[in-house]
């Protein structure tokens, strides 16, 4: 997220109504003063429709953009927008600001011309009136500068509509928009100038897709993602963001004309963020308005934690006063000169407030943004009317904290029973998971070729109350994964995030929510060259894991093949200052070589390690109490492993952090911060005065904090000896819906289509696991799954007894998984290998069915009657739902136009209808395949996941609102839902039939006479092998 301040409201309303009293009547731009536009001034046009981009125009001269001088061409957008770089797709609708590309945004909303609502003009004009006049709109606002354009682009948006979404409001029928932005460029800067004619800005929000509400348009600029290996934000810059300034950009200016808005976006100047002009109205050139008596605070972002919401840094904005020198735009606040530090902390005259601004990210699961640490760009704003509060802002806090307001803004925090920073809350107590990928370009010992790895799977367990972090990387390459082994601090980070916590003392994530970033430097003593580790932590993500991205670089000592590394307990001090956590320290490790003629020979190295962590906290809440300078993390076990034949580097700390201490005093002996007391890994230890303590039980299990069982799950007799939960509770008659949530499947009875919602209960209690797709089979009564974090796939009786897994090798992300209780076979999706494969029900005979022209697929049905293969794609390029017969042949597409993003698919037996769900159209669909024509049953769906279909009625588990909703077809209206009482994201859903469907196909006698695999097709059937088999004893036949 972007931080902002903002100055009183005398200041505020000074700089905003003084052009206006200045500019005396019948000041406004009128649309005949804009830059001629039009197929007769020699504009291309682009085409009619909703979140349009125009082809590539290419530029004669080079546009220059903050810091680059040679941009080629831009891309016009139908959501006023000029483009740098072509817009992905997946941004083609607006979301929140700065986006990926480089982005000249007048008025960026959701602009509609379908069916000929308005037109969108470009072109690149060379007319000396046409440069002539840019360069006079430019003089005007930059008065000390001399420059004459050799090219100019001019986009003009002639009446353009809002994108009203699917409930029209009728107080914007009608309002159309008209703006203009043009860019002059000469060969050493480049300027753009906005122009908002009189009455030319008669609608000022747009819905928005994203957030499925009416918002205010935005007046940016954005550098778009910078970086080669590290993708982070570049500078951007928003000038107007609320109601209020856009409804005054047609009445104020910064060049001295109403209506018209002047930036210098591209020179020298420029290289960290876009120079606005700073004529007042109704003044002589180069006259300047001051008054020494207003303070200003502005602001700067800290891109590389983007996304930490409520945290302002105070910096100065720029503003061109010479060749070397800046100062503050009058319109914003008195001039003064760059280099002088504010007058002092934010005062009732000088707030601080929150915009609420976010970063677009990358869709994929496991592809991650990485912001440098390095990089900082500035920000400043036309629009700080007032504080953010949290009555828009409380969606940035964590569901399980509150939102309270404050002087100058407001903050988060977790409610009892939860640590973290409010923006990021987990279950006291409670194991933790954190995922990412790691690349590295290492040189060992002397050697002058790298070893160079990439999108290496990191995975850390966590049990909390024990403050121990177990951490596997995968796939390291042996010629450097036994020289990586005394590294631990690599995962050791993980440990200080959820190191045992100390009377009064903070562990990482108490601090930084997971939203930080850490680089360290190692040193090896007596060893030429060091190692750079950077790494980004996300904050949790849709799965409820933390997420990690790592890059390692540089150079590391050589160690033999097969060695272990022994590395001693050690403390490493953390010193807090403002948002910046440094450690230093000096270190030793035993390297013992494979024994050679009945000796083992060992040595002993020394290493040096720095690192910086940089993060955001709130600094609203003036009570909150300040975390100590200076904080002691204590490791008391390291072990450290490779293992070769796996290629798997593993690292497992003990941590806890405390005050400065030597030795072992008193305090550190107390059992919840040595790691014995013993409390089950789902509880709390509470430590008591010296060595007492109790255990209690995180939020979402009970028991006496020695056992812990989920809230719904049916614990054990006490008198049968340990307690351990039953990992199956069996399911009583009818028919049920079964969901997933993280680390449990639950089942919802049906009565009807009525959701029975008080007897809800856990069926499977898998914490370790993240399920994400369920099929069931109503012959055995089975109840199948797709698990992401190990992968794997297994299954359970409904009758009750243990899970078993079934298949756990050569697996991506499995998601989607449907079921052929006909055949007895099982079909997944696997949006990681972007493949389906099917295979019997016991996990064997797996066969690839498609591993070609698949990007992200999803939601998987079958029809085992007529053996039809139904399946969603939803890659942001080309969304689409798939089908084909279950042998694989006949694959087509039966559904393309008009998808944003299908998750989930379901197929009713009964009706023969193929229902979707699409989050990124908010809408829920349904076709008969032999008839495709499509029905929309009802639009404005929040964020829905996946969906089953019973009865009358479609149930959809919706990301959003964390709840099952039922859907009736017959009327398209939603008529209840249900909110588990853990509030995390529910995954995928199916129905527990209390009988099967009648029906049968070539593959429900005697296998359909195959041999292995039998998949039925229409009106017959198909013989197959399974993949890498001999074939020997396996015939294939139609």
């Amino acid at each position: 997220m972007l931080a902002a301040s903002s100055w009183s409201r005398a200041v505020w309303t000074r700089a905003l109504l003084l052009p206006l009293l200045l500019a005396g009547p019948g000041g406004c731009l009128s649309r005949q003063e804009l830059f001629p536009f039009g197929p007769a001034h020699g504009d291309l046009e682009l085409e009619d429709g909703d979140d349009l981009v125009s082809p590539a125009l290419e530029l004669s001269g080079a546009l220059r953009f903050y810091d680059r001088s040679d941009i080629g061409s831009v891309y016009v957008t139908t959501n006023g927008i000029i483009a740098t770089s072509e817009p992905p797709a997946k941004e083609s609708h607006p979301g929140l600001f700065p986006p990926t590309f480089g982005a000249v945004a007048p008025f960026l909303a959701d602009l509609d011309t379908t069916d000929g609502l308005g037109k969108v003009y470009y072109r690149e004009d060379f007319s000396p009136s046409i440069t002539q006049r840019a360069a006079e709109c430019v003089q005007r606002g930059f008065p000390e500068i001399s420059f004459q354009p050799s090219t100019v682009v001019v986009v003009t948006w002639e009446s353009v509509a809002p994108y009203q979404g699917p409930s029209r409001d009728t107080d914007q029928e009608g309002k159309r928009n008209t703006f203009q932005a043009v860019l002059a460029s000469s060969d050493s800067s480049s300027y753009a100038i906005f122009l908002y004619p009189e009455d030319g800005l008669q609608f000022h929000t747009t819905f928005s897709k994203k957030e499925n509400s009416q918002v205010p348009a935005v007046v940016a600029f954005s550098q778009g993602s910078v970086g080669y290996l590290w993708k982070s934000n570049g500078a951007y810059n928003i000038f107007a963001n609320d109601r209020e300034s856009i409804e005054n950009l047609a009445k104020s200016s910064n060049s001295g004309q109403q209506g018209v808005w002047v930036f210098e976006i591209g020179s020298p100047a420029t290289t960290s963020g876009v120079v606005p002009a700073d004529v007042i109205l109704g003044t002589e050139d180069g006259a300047e308005y001051d008054d020494e008596d207003e303070d200003y605070v502005l602001v700067t972002t800290r891109p590389g934690l983007e996304d930490v919401g409520t945290m302002p840094f105070t910096y100065k904005a720029l503003r061109r006063g010479g060749a070397d020198t800046y100062s503050v735009p009058s319109v914003l606040s008195p001039r003064r000169a760059a280099t002088e530090k504010p007058l002092g902390p934010p005062t009732e005259r000088t707030r601080s407030f929150q915009l609420a601004v976010e970063t677009f990210h990358q869709q994929h699961p496991q592809v991650l943004d990485v912001d440098e640490v390095e990089e900082t760009g500035v920000v400043f704003s036309y629009n700080t009317d007032s504080r953010q509060t949290c009555a828009s802002n409380r969606h940035q806090c964590s569901v399980h904290a509150e939102c309270r307001d404050y002087a100058t803004g407001f903050c988060c925090s977790c409610v009892a029973g939860y640590m973290g920073n409010g923006r990021q809350c987990v279950a006291e107590g409670s194991p933790q998971r954190v995922n990412g990928k790691v690349k590295g370009r290492i040189f060992v010992g002397n050697s002058q070729v790298p070893i160079v790895f990439e999108n290496t799977d990191l995975h850390s367990y966590v049990v909390m109350n024990h403050g121990r972090s177990y951490t596997a990387i995968s796939t390291i390459p042996e010629t450097v994964g036994y020289s990586l082994l005394p590294l631990a601090p690599v995962g050791g980070i993980i440990g200080w995030m959820f190191a045992v916590e100390q009377d009064g003392f903070k562990n990482g994530f108490s601090i930084t929510g997971g939203e930080f970033t850490r680089q360290a430097e190692v040193t090896f003593v007596e060893h030429p060259g060091k190692l750079v580790i950077k790494q980004r932590f996300s904050g949790i993500d849709e799965h409820g894991h933390l997420t990690i991205d790592t890059e390692l670089e540089g150079r590391v000592p050589q160690i033999p093949f097969g060695s272990s590394v022994h590395i001693e307990p050690y403390t490493e001090l953390y010193h807090y200052s403002n948002s910046v956590i440094t450690s230093s320290s000096t270190r030793e490790y035993t390297v013992t070589e494979p024994e050679r003629d009945g000796a083992a020979p060992s040595h002993i190295y020394t290493y040096q390690w720095r690192q910086t962590i940089t993060f955001q906290e709130c600094v609203h809440d003036d009570s909150r109490r300040a975390l100590p300078g200076t904080q002691q993390l204590s490791v008391d076990s390291v072990f450290v492993l490779y293992n070769q034949e796996e290629r798997i580097l593993r690292y497992a700390l003990s941590n806890s952090i405390g005050p400065v201490r030597e030795g072992s005093p008193d305090a550190l002996q107390n059992p919840c911060y040595i790691g014995t007391h013993g409390c089950d890994t789902n509880a709390a230890c509470r430590p008591g005065s010296r060595t007492q303590f109790t255990c209690e039980c995180s939020i979402g299990f009970r028991g006496d904090g020695r056992t812990c069982y989920g809230l719904s799950t049916v614990a054990p007799p006490m008198h049968q000896g340990p307690a351990v939960p039953t990992a199956v509770i069996p399911l009583p008659p009818g028919t049920h819906l079964l969901f997933a949530q993280t680390g449990k499947i639950e089942r919802l009875p049906l009565e009807g289509n009525t959701m029975r919602k008080t007897e809800a209960k856990a069926f499977l209690h898998v914490p370790a696991k993240v399920i994400i797709g369920l099929a069931f089979d109503c012959v055995d009564r089975m109840v199948y799954w797709t698990d992401i974090s190990e992968p794997s796939i297994g299954r359970a009786s409904l009758h009750g007894g243990e899970p078993t897994v079934i298949i756990r090798q050569d697996l991506g992300s499995p998601e989607g998984i449907a079921l052929d209780h006909l055949g007895r076979n099982i079909f997944w999706t696997d949006s990681n290998l972007d493949r389906i494969e099917v295979a019997k029900l016991d996990g064997t005979q797996r066969r690839v069915l498609f591993e070609t022209d698949l990007v992200n697929p999803r939601g998987i049905v079958t029809d085992s009657v007529r053996g039809n293969l139904y399946w969603t794609d939803w890659n942001r390029d080309n969304p689409k739902i798939e089908t084909s017969y279950m042998d694989g042949t006949n694959r087509r597409i039966l559904v393309q136009d008009d998808l944003g993003l299908p998750n989930g698919l379901t197929f009713d037996a009964f009706s023969s209808q193929l229902c979707w769900v699409d989050a990124g159209t908010n809408r829920a669909e349904c076709l008969n395949p032999i008839q495709p024509s499509r029905r929309r049953v009802l639009e404005g769906l929040h964020y829905p996941f996946a969906v089953t279909s019973f009865g009358k009625n479609l149930y959809y588990t919706d990301w959003k609102m964390n709840s099952v909703v039922a859907l009736d077809l017959a009327i398209s209206k939603e008529t209840d839902a249900f909110h588990p009482h853990k509030q995390t994201r529910p995954y995928g859903i199916t129905t527990a039939l209390s009988q099967c469907p009648q029906g049968h196909n070539y593959c429900s006698v005697n296998n359909g006479g195959c041999t292995h695999l039998c998949l039925a097709t229409p009106g017959s059937r198909t013989c197959r092998c399974p993949d890498n088999t001999l074939g020997v004893d396996c015939i294939e036949q139609k």
